[in-house]
């Protein structure tokens, strides 16, 4: 089945950096396009950042020149580096295989949270 499992969430001050890490096994994972989605207490989840396996990256406005996503097919990992941390990115942060059928139908991970304080 279908494993996606992320790493590298926590507790840091506005300004810091973080590293999420998500590894997936069960898809073949280097045509797969790959995304970062979050969730803040009471808000939808939200579209974060994608990956295809051609390397095309999308970024939400809101992330745009802080995050960067990345994939190693070898490692069958999906990276997200985030940088210059506000509040308002505290959130559970989800990695997803994207399916073409639409985001109900996306694989997801269990989540990470990540918090930043001000």
């Amino acid at each position: 089945q279908v494993q996606l499992v992320e790493s590298g969430g926590g507790l840091v001050q506005a300004g810091g950096s973080l590293r999420l890490s998500c590894v997936a096994s069960g898809i073949i994972f280097h045509i797969n396009a790959m995304g970062w989605y979050r969730q803040a207490p009471g808000n939808q989840r939200e579209l974060v950042a994608t990956i295809t396996s051609g390397g095309r990256i999308a970024y939400a406005e809101s992330v745009k020149g802080r995050f960067a996503i990345s994939r190693d097919n070898a490692k069958r990992t999906v990276y997200l580096q985030m940088n210059s941390l506000k509040p308002e990115d505290t959130a559970v942060y989800y990695c997803a295989a994207i399916r073409p059928s639409g985001p109900g139908d996306n694989y997801w991970g269990q989540g990470t949270q990540v918090t930043i304080s001000s």
